[in-house]
């Protein structure tokens, strides 16, 4: 029997990293929710199913499953069955996660490797290692000296608590229409949302409201894109340390296309004459040509060159290797600890999708190029995504405020003009100027 609201201590609730998320390489079921006892979680795969069928990317589906991961683990620990979940356990959980820790990479406590092939780790992602992330971002949660940014925290994002909130309460939505759930969701909408529709009384002069429909969301605050500056940026690239990285960041720098789907293009997809790659869009899975530089082109040829021969020839190989033995296609989490030893050499916690942001800043402040043709470059659906770039970047502003404090104190340096009638000579006696 799970215990009385009042009496649930979430501070010190012990919550088993048990069960984990599974790769498959089935198509219609790409990722499953296991449990403790080793077995598929039925109520998630018909979810995830659902999802699929909604024409949802894999790597949603595989988000999805971290978070019901984390949902059957606190059920878990507070002996209540995903089926008898009620509002409480929702606001309890909302407790807990803002104040629990993220597993990390290695080993999970009473679990396994959990780096093993087709296995993730408990939050969806590989932590680095913690000497290697003090070289490159300093303490959990620091703000790093050099790039200003602060490194990821112990503890899970604001963005990440609410994902997992709608996540959740879409899950329980889709099984009480089914029948298969609680009659009442455990994550209900917010308070102002009951009884009417969302806007209804909207003035269409005025901009629209960030939705805010859970109960228990997070505020998240509103941190401008972080673009690398210039000269930052020729540092990071000499610290890059093999034709195939310099290529990579290369093409992310000149094209915006966010990582994973420069990682997932095919030789053919590079088109060195007409100097265009074909990336497939995250949102839409559509594919689109995106131009690049020809920089791009020329450590794509040299990296080609030097893996002639070791790689499998044909347009529909992978573009993107791993370098040793064995040999296989790259992963994002290859290619994101590959710009870690980068940032270690520097000091600095620049990500892969900060390229994107560099890459979408020096379009936007480019006058010659319409913002039009950005939003096209980089695939937003909304123009006004992209006319976030417009705004100046951190160390503009920073840079320009200086300015000010410099303009400020010359200002303040001259001489003030005396009030007619008063003899230039004589203040400049009274006050010890020089005349």
């Amino acid at each position: 029997m799970c215990m009385q609201s009042h009496e649930r201590n979430v501070a010190t609730l012990a919550v088993p990293r048990i069960g984990r998320v599974a790769a498959t390489d089935d198509p219609l079921e790409p990722y499953q929710v296991i449990d403790a006892d080793g077995a598929v979680a039925a109520p998630a795969a018909s979810f995830l199913r659902e999802l699929l069928a909604a024409s949802r990317a894999p790597l949603t589906l595989r988000s999805y499953a971290m978070d019901l991961l984390r949902w059957w683990r606190f059920l878990a620990a507070v002996d209540v069955r995903w089926e008898q979940a009620t509002p409480v356990e929702g606001r309890d959980f909302s407790l807990w996660i803002r104040q629990a820790s993220k597993p990390r990479a290695g080993r999970e406590r009473g679990g396994g490797p959990v780096a093993a092939a087709g296995v993730s780790s408990a939050d969806g992602r590989r932590r680095p290692q913690s000497r290697r992330e003090g070289l490159a971002g300093g303490l959990p949660g620091q703000v790093n000296p050099v790039t200003g940014k602060p490194s990821p925290g112990r503890g899970y994002a604001p963005r990440t608590v609410n994902h997992s909130e709608t996540v959740l309460r879409t899950f329980y939505d889709f099984h009480r229409e089914a029948g298969s759930g609680p009659m009442v969701n455990p994550f209900p909408l917010d308070r102002a949302r009951r009884g009417g529709r969302s806007h209804a009384h909207h003035n269409p002069m005025d901009p629209w409201p960030r939705e805010r429909e859970g109960r228990y969301r997070s505020a998240v605050a509103q941190r401008p894109p972080r673009a690398i500056p210039d000269e930052m940026f020729g540092l990071l690239f000499a610290a890059l340390s093999s034709h195939r990285d310099r290529a990579l960041v290369a093409f992310w720098i000149s094209t915006g296309a966010r990582a994973s789907e420069l990682l997932g293009a095919c030789r053919g997809d590079a088109d060195p004459g007409q100097q265009l790659i074909t990336v497939v869009r995250k949102g839409s899975r559509a594919a689109q040509q995106l131009p690049a530089s020809p920089d791009a082109f020329v450590w794509l040829r040299l990296y080609q060159q030097e893996m002639h021969g070791r790689i499998p020839a044909g347009r529909r190989q992978p573009l993107w290797w791993t370098l040793r033995q064995p040999l296989t296609a790259l992963s994002y989490h290859a290619a994101h600890r590959m710009f870690e030893r980068a940032n270690a050499l520097l000091g600095t916690n620049w990500t892969l999708h900060d390229l994107r942001h560099s890459a979408a800043h020096r379009m936007a402040r480019d006058p010659a190029l319409p913002l039009a043709d950005v939003q096209w470059i980089l695939g937003h659906g909304h123009l006004t995504t992209t006319q976030i770039y417009l705004n100046p970047s951190v160390e503009e502003a920073v840079a320009g405020l200086r300015a000010h404090h410099a303009r400020q104190a010359r200002a303040g340096n001259d001489p003030v003009p005396p009030a007619p009638g008063y003899d230039p000579r004589s203040l400049d006696v009274l006050f010890g100027r020089r005349p």
